[in-house]
């Protein structure tokens, strides 16, 4: 009976842990942990206004309340692709504008290129920059083509001008980097000095995946000064973001980053993030050196526009890794990620390099779960002695709990035996439920028959309905519980998994009901063990 509350209880915690997750994801504060670093014709899409940002850069004036919109940005686009992208820039301002990852369809049904830039209304995230006079003025170059070029491994070079600046951009695009170089060149065409900072901005919408009992945080992301900090939308409207360098900014979803990138020795930045309108926007602002008549200044960033793979992340330094979030048990979710993408490596299915890891995992705990299993087994061994208790006692429980616990020290049977095991092992559950809804590698990744992406629920409901049947079987290996509400409740339980899981990612399922179906033939062995021993 003992073991049956053990079970009921931790079965609890996890729905009530994940429920928490999902809440949190909607109501949670800004997080701020410390920095590890390891290290084609032209289009005319209409663009999204763009609002300076209202932070005083540090060798500037600039009021730190200035905030100007523009109007929507019309006018001609070039068209740029590479390995991995395909895209245009915008001759209004400069900026990529709309961006598509070719390795990363849309949907299993739709092929098209996964629009991690774009400025459509309903899917607004968009690449904005200009230049902020210490006066207040806000200057969006126009520009125009300088060589244009049918090789894609060319640079993209625009000049252009806004107010007293003549401006030079050079865009630089690897041909299989998520990296995208830009090149800035100012030169004060006035008569006069000109002071000022050169911004660039992520501005999206405040759209948000949704995912049932799940929490993918969605907003600005922040590395300032050495701590990393995520900006919900919501946080953006009741605490806008100014932050001292040196840093980057950007923001994120589920599998996607689009971050911008100062170089690491430009330290008098300010990264921010805030709400623009109906809209919000993260970003840098970099403070110009003030630029007499003629004289000319560079500025050199880059742009990071892609998935959120931990490896890569990491490999480019600077803390960007810490967007991809493993929750409480990364120290344990990271090495499972790592064996996980080589049992990958080995199979090549990512539902087969489930199973293995599940496996990996099972044997490791293969001694305590048998201590949890043995448990079980002698507890169900006293089931009769246990019932003939109840009668006996009737409805005096303190009388029934004494007789149980001198039962439980006379048949040397511990109730809690089961318990511990269990608990070691909920780190490991968790930590693989981040790394299953965290992988980008995971993302339409298909299985087998029906599963054609371990990301999303099961459509046919059917391995939900597998891992409930599993659970049922299982219970029929546990001692049954002697108080009939406990029976009614674990009697449920299968059926409010199978559905309580039809909303989760298959991939998680999967493992749910492999970790079952590996538990029920290990108990199964000890469970009979034990009942053919002589008493």
């Amino acid at each position: 009976m003992e073991n049956q509350k053990t079970f009921l209880v931790i079965a609890l915690a996890v729905v009530f842990f994940l429920l928490f997750q999902a809440w949190q994801a909607q109501n949670a504060p800004k997080t701020v942990t410390p920095a590890t670093s390891t290290a084609s014709k032209a289009v005319t899409p209409s663009a999204a206004p763009v609002t300076a940002p209202t932070v005083s850069p540090i060798n500037t004036t600039v009021p730190a309340a200035v905030s100007q919109a523009m109007a929507p940005a019309r006018g001609p686009s070039v068209p740029f692709s590479t390995k991995v992208f395909t895209g245009h820039i915008g001759l209004h301002g400069g900026d990529i504008q709309n961006l598509g990852l070719l390795a990363y369809p849309v949907a299993t049904n739709n092929p098209a290129p996964y629009p991690i830039l774009d400025t459509s209304s309903a899917k607004l995230t968009t690449q904005q920059s200009g230049f902020l006079g210490s006066d207040g003025q806000l200057l969006i170059p126009q520009f125009a083509e300088e060589k244009p070029s049918s090789d894609t491994d060319s640079p993209i070079v625009l000049k252009g001008k806004a107010g007293p600046l003549t401006i030079t951009k050079t865009w630089v695009f690897q041909p299989d980097s998520y990296l995208a170089e830009e090149h800035i060149q100012v030169t004060n065409s006035g008569t006069q000095p000109w002071n000022g900072s050169y911004f660039d901005q992520i501005l999206r919408n405040d759209r948000a995946e949704s995912h049932m009992f799940m929490s993918i945080f969605t907003g600005a992301v922040l590395m300032h000064g050495g701590n990393f900090s995520e900006v919900s939308f919501g946080d953006m409207r009741d605490h806008p973001h100014t932050e001292a360098g040196p840093g980057w900014a950007g923001m994120m979803d589920h599998y996607f980053l689009a971050a911008v990138l100062p170089a690491e020795q430009a330290q008098h930045v300010q990264v921010y993030a805030r709400p623009s309108g109906g809209n919000y926007v993260a970003g840098v602002n970099t403070p110009l050196p003030t630029l007499a008549p003629g004289q000319s200044t560079t500025i050199t960033q880059q742009i990071f526009l892609g998935p959120k793979q931990q490896s890569r992340l990491a490999a480019l330094g600077r803390g960007l890794e810490q967007t991809v979030d493993y929750g409480w048990f990364a120290i344990i979710a990271e090495p499972m990620h790592l064996v996980l993408k080589w049992f990958h490596g080995l199979v090549g299915n990512w539902g087969l390099a489930i199973i293995l890891l599940v496996i990996v995992i099972k044997a490791i705990f293969f001694y305590p779960s048998a201590i949890s299993y043995r448990s079980m087994a002698n507890m169900r061994k006293l089931q009769p002695k246990l019932e003939k208790l109840k009668k006996e006692c009737g409805d005096d429980k303190q009388k029934l709990g004494a007789a149980m616990m001198e039962l439980y020290r006379t048949e040397k049977v511990n109730p809690m035996a089961g318990c511990l095991p269990i608990l070691l092992q909920m780190p490991f559950f968790i930590a693989l439920y981040w790394v299953l809804v965290e992988s980008v590698s995971l993302r339409q990744a298909p299985f087998i028959l029906w599963i054609h992406d371990l990301a999303v629920p099961d459509p046919y409901y059917i391995l939900p309905l597998l891992m409930g049947i599993s659970m049922f079987f299982q219970q029929r290996l546990n001692p049954a519980p002697v108080d009939p509400m406990q029976k009614k409740i674990m009697s449920a339980l299968p059926v409010i998994f199978a559905v309580f899981f039809s909303f989760f990612p298959a991939g998680l399922v999967l493992y749910w009901l492999t970790n079952n179906v590996v538990s029920i033939g290990q108990q199964y062995l000890i469970t009979r063990h034990i009942m053919a021993a002589k008493d």
